[in-house]
């Protein structure tokens, strides 16, 4: 014996709770003979008569009466079931995977952990790494993306920010060797291959020579160190940058920061609750859009 689907059971389910075909097939939103049609294939499968037929309607057989409260308590499970689904699905709880770049930290957790004591339910997993998360399979639910606007298919895509960057130095170093005049009789502090998108590393190009650069590091709080230590030059924004001298700042050297989601992600409550705290107050909203 083999059911070959619900859908069976559930168009015998509607006659024998409302009585007839007619009234089933309207309850069901289908036409009257595919319910008689469903409910055939039904006592086929079970080798069993479900309903006895006149012109009344469909009287229960004691195989039928068996299947509605059996059928019938399965059907109360499985509406429980989609009801407790759906209402996970609105609450901000459980765990989310945000990822990011390291230098962000200092401006996304604060935000993120505001979240999270509002909403004490929310498991954070905070991921930072040079490459780039997959959002279509579940590596992520949401990214923190720098350069270009992402153009991945069904990523929904939205400004966050503008970051400007500029040159700093320590006071010491700056005294020393003094103004920027010439690029090759300075010493630098860089990121790594992971920043090679940044407007500045592309700006920088061929201008400087291997041995202008001092230090090479991707983590954001060694390349501080390093210019503050007097080691030589490096790019970082500007509300990092207390007590270091501005030596040079170009437009170009803005960078833009973007918040992306996967379209089947994007509208869940918990996934619109980080976004929400992730977008840079005082900017105007933009639309949101596919990538």
């Amino acid at each position: 014996m083999q059911i070959e689907s619900w859908d069976d059971i559930r168009n015998a389910l509607a006659v024998a709770r409302l009585g007839t075909v007619s009234a089933a097939a309207q309850a069901l939103g289908v036409h009257h003979a595919t319910v008689i049609r469903r409910i055939d294939a039904l006592e086929t499968a079970l080798g069993v008569r479900l309903f006895q037929r006149h012109p009344r309607g469909y009287a229960l057989t004691e195989a039928g009466q068996t299947l509605l409260d059996e059928a019938g308590a399965a059907d109360a499970r499985f509406a429980q079931m989609a009801a407790r689904i759906a209402g996970a699905g609105e609450r901000i709880e459980g765990e989310i995977v945000v990822t990011s770049l390291p230098e962000l930290a200092g401006l996304v957790m604060p935000r993120l952990i505001a979240l999270m004591r509002e909403h004490p339910g929310l498991r954070l997993r905070y991921v930072t790494d040079p490459r780039l998360y997959r959002l279509d399979t579940g590596e992520a639910q949401v990214a923190i993306r720098a350069g270009a606007r992402p153009t991945e298919p069904d990523y929904v895509v939205r400004h966050m920010m503008t970051v400007k960057a500029g040159l700093y130095g320590a006071p010491g170093y700056v005294a020393v060797a003094g103004a920027l005049e010439d690029l090759r009789a300075h010493r630098f502090v860089l990121p790594g291959p992971e920043a090679r998108r940044a407007p500045y590393m592309q700006w920088l190009g061929e201008r400087l020579a291997a041995e202008n650069v001092a230090l090479i590091s991707n983590d954001p709080e060694a390349r501080l160190a390093a210019i503050r230590a007097g080691l030589g030059l490096g790019w970082m924004a500007p509300e990092r940058a207390e007590g270091l001298i501005e030596v040079m700042s170009l437009p170009d050297w803005e960078s833009q920061f973007w918040l992306v989601t996967h379209v089947d992600l994007h509208r869940s409550p918990k996934v619109q609750a980080v976004l929400k705290a992730l977008r840079e107050p005082g900017l105007e909203a933009p639309e949101e859009a596919r990538a």
